[in-house]
C-alpha cells in the first residue's frame, strides 16, 4: 500500500503601556497552559490509527482539532505540504493517501466523504503550512516532530520553541532600532550605550556585563541568549516602543533617544516588579544556540525517518 508525506504599537504608548505590555501576559499567551497542552496530546492521540500497520491520522480529524471550518480551507493547507514533501525528494504518495470515510450528517445517516490518510511526517507538514496563529498548529508542530509520544518531552520542546522564536524577534526589533537611530545620525557605538543603558534600567541598575557574571554568560555572547523567555520578550518589547517613540515624535540625539530607551526598559522593570518577579533574580536560561541545535537535530531526524520509510 501507499501512503500518499511586529508587534503593534499603540499611538500613545507611555500613558497605556501598564495594559498593553504586561510581560508575564505576554509570555502567558504564547506559551499554552499544562491543561491545554493535555487537551490537545489527547486529542491528536485518539486521532492516531493504524493502517495496514502505518501509523496515521485522518485529514478530516486534523480538520477539525485544527480548528478549521471548512475542509476546502484545510485542503489547501494539505497541497501546500504535499509539495513541500515533493520538494525535499519524498514520495508524496508514500505520505498522503486517498481514502474515504464515513460521516455523520444528521438524524443518524451517515454519507461517504473523501479523506487523506496522513503519515507522522505528512502532519508535520501540515502543521508546518497551517495558521501559525492557532495554538493547535503551534501544538502540532512540536507533536508531530518528536517521535516518542510523551506529554511532558512535547511541553519541553513547545518551551524551546517559544523562546527561540522570542529570541529572533528581539534580534529583529533590536534590528529596527539601530535602523531608526541611525537615521538620525548616531553610529553604531552610540547605539551599544543606548541598549546598555537601557539593560540598566531593566536590572536595577545592574550592568550588562555584571549580569553576565551573575548568570555565568561569556563574554563574547549577548546576554540575551541566555535570559528566560520572559525577559527576552520584555526587552524586544522596550526594543519596539522605543523605535515607535522615536520616530512618532521625532526624537534626536544620544542623550534624549537614551533616556526614551531607559524609560521603557524601566516601565517594564516597573510591570515585573508589580507582578512579582525582579528580572535580575531570575535564573539564566539554557544556550539559546544550544537549543537552536536540538530542535534542528529533532526536524532532521523526523526528516531522514521520512525519507527511509518503505511501505
Amino acid at each position: 500500500m501507499e501512503l500518499g508525506g511586529v508587534l503593534q504599537v499603540w499611538s500613545d504608548p507611555r500613558s497605556n503601556i501598564f495594559y498593553i505590555c504586561q510581560c508575564t501576559q505576554i509570555q502567558k499567551n504564547k506559551n499554552m497552559k499544562k491543561e491545554r497542552i493535555e487537551e490537545l496530546f489527547l486529542k491528536f492521540e485518539a486521532a492516531r490509527y493504524d493502517l495496514n500497520g502505518i501509523e496515521c491520522w485522518s485529514a478530516r480529524d486534523l480538520q477539525v482539532i485544527f480548528d478549521y471550518t471548512q475542509w476546502r480551507n484545510f485542503t489547501n493547507v494539505i497541497q501546500k505540504a504535499s509539495k513541500a514533501c515533493e520538494n525535499a525528494g519524498i514520495s508524496v504518495p508514500d505520505h498522503f493517501a486517498g481514502v474515504s470515510k464515513m460521516v455523520e450528517v444528521g438524524s443518524g445517516a451517515k454519507r461517504k466523504v473523501k479523506d487523506v490518510a496522513l503519515t507522522r511526517y505528512a502532519c508535520y507538514l501540515i502543521a508546518q503550512n497551517a495558521d501559525p496563529e492557532k495554538q493547535e498548529v503551534a501544538f502540532a508542530q512540536t507533536y508531530f516532530a518528536v517521535q516518542t509520544r510523551k506529554q511532558e518531552l512535547i511541553e519541553k520542546q513547545l518551551l524551546d520553541i517559544a523562546r527561540v522564536e522570542s529570541r529572533d524577534k528581539l534580534s529583529e526589533s533590536e534590528k529596527r532600532l539601530s535602523e531608526v537611530i541611525y537615521r538620525r545620525g548616531l553610529n553604531s557605538k552610540s547605539f551599544g550605550v543606548i541598549r546598555s543603558k537601557g539593560d540598566q534600567a531593566l536590572f536595577g541598575g545592574r550592568t550588562t556585563q555584571e549580569m553576565k557574571a551573575k548568570l555565568g554568560v561569556p563574554t563574547n555572547r549577548p546576554l540575551a541568549d541566555f535570559l528566560s523567555n520572559l525577559l527576552i520578550r520584555g526587552k524586544a518589547f522596550a526594543a519596539e516602543l522605543t523605535a515607535h517613540n522615536v520616530v512618532e515624535n521625532d526624537i534626536m540625539g544620544d542623550q534624549n533617544i537614551t533616556e526614551e530607551h531607559v524609560t521603557n526598559n524601566n516601565e517594564v522593570r516597573n510591570i515585573l516588579l508589580k507582578r512579582g518577579v525582579k528580572p535580575e533574580e531570575l535564573p539564566a536560561g539554557e544556550d539559546v544556540n544550544k537549543v537552536k541545535r536540538r530542535l534542528n537535530k529533532v526536524e532532521k531526524k523526523l526528516l531522514r525517518e521520512a525519507k527511509k520509510k518503505k511501505t
